[in-house]
């Protein structure tokens, strides 16, 4: 049987990754990942790419079980910081990569603030994606309604922990399936099965698999002593890389909603 090994949510982009047992999934993803996102002054996005220290900050929410606050945020000098989410008349516009810019919401200084002291710098601020529906995805691969909040490229991203397995097999530096932070890890399928799914099924929530993810840098970055190496990249472009490009799990758009939890039965077509 092909089964949810793992489920996981970054309700911040690029902060810590939050394992949770089960999870409300939505026309935007999981509920409550990566509803969240820090920008620079110029409202530009910032992730790990650019500055792994923000590995280090723990995001939660409902979703995670550990906080009834819209958000508590924690790290490990500084005391935590609980925040609601914005109100109305605190929009402002941010950039992701090169797509169009979209109107978010900003959290205010007090975010700002509790941020720069966190990771010892300046000019960071948080904001939250206030309208999910907003944001339509790559035409090339999505429908015309299909929508996210601030996750890269679709609502939820597919691994499968065969594959993961694969490659570490041929890396000779070590790889796990957090470096690659999906929201759903499988279990069960042969390695890179996922690549010819078409549609998914988990327990009663339909997706559709709507392209494979193009691996950045990031994944090279180790998320505890924020150490670069060179897998799994160097590793995947010996076998992995087309297009000029690295990839890696799939991304899903889901055609429904539900709950789905560890464990639950995974159908593909």
């Amino acid at each position: 049987m092909i089964r949810v090994a793992a489920l996981a949510i970054h309700p911040v982009k690029s902060t810590a990754i939050r394992p949770v047992d089960r999870a409300y999934v939505g026309p935007a993803g999981l509920a409550g990942d990566r509803e969240w996102m820090v920008v620079n002054d110029f409202g530009e996005m910032i992730t790990a790419r650019e500055f792994p220290p923000l590995f280090s900050i723990v995001a939660d929410c409902a979703a995670t079980g550990f906080t009834d606050s819209d958000l508590r945020l924690s790290a490990p000098t500084i005391a935590p910081l609980l925040l609601d989410r914005p109100v109305a008349g605190a929009e402002v516009s941010v950039r992701m990569f090169t797509r169009p810019p979209m109107t978010v919401r900003a959290a205010g200084d007090e975010a700002d603030a509790w941020l720069d002291r966190a990771l010892g710098t300046q000019g960071l601020h948080l904001v939250w994606c206030s309208d999910p529906q907003a944001r339509s995805l790559n035409p090339a691969y999505s429908r015309p309604g299909d929508h996210a909040a601030l996750q890269d490229g679709s609502p939820v991203s597919l691994l499968g922990a065969a594959s993961v397995r694969e490659v570490q097999h041929r890396a000779t530096e070590p790889v796990d399936h957090h470096r690659f932070r999906a929201n759903v890890l499988v279990e069960g399928a042969e390695a890179f099965a996922e690549d010819g799914w078409s549609n998914v099924r988990i327990a009663d929530v339909p997706f559709r698999v709507a392209a494979p993810i193009d691996r950045c840098v990031m994944t090279t970055i180790d998320p505890v002593t924020y150490a670069k190496g060179k897998d799994p990249i160097r590793t995947l472009a010996g076998f992995r890389k087309w297009d000029g490009k690295t990839w890696m799990a799939v991304h899903l758009i889901p055609d429904g909603e539900g709950e789905i939890a560890v464990g639950d039965e995974i159908t593909p077509t």
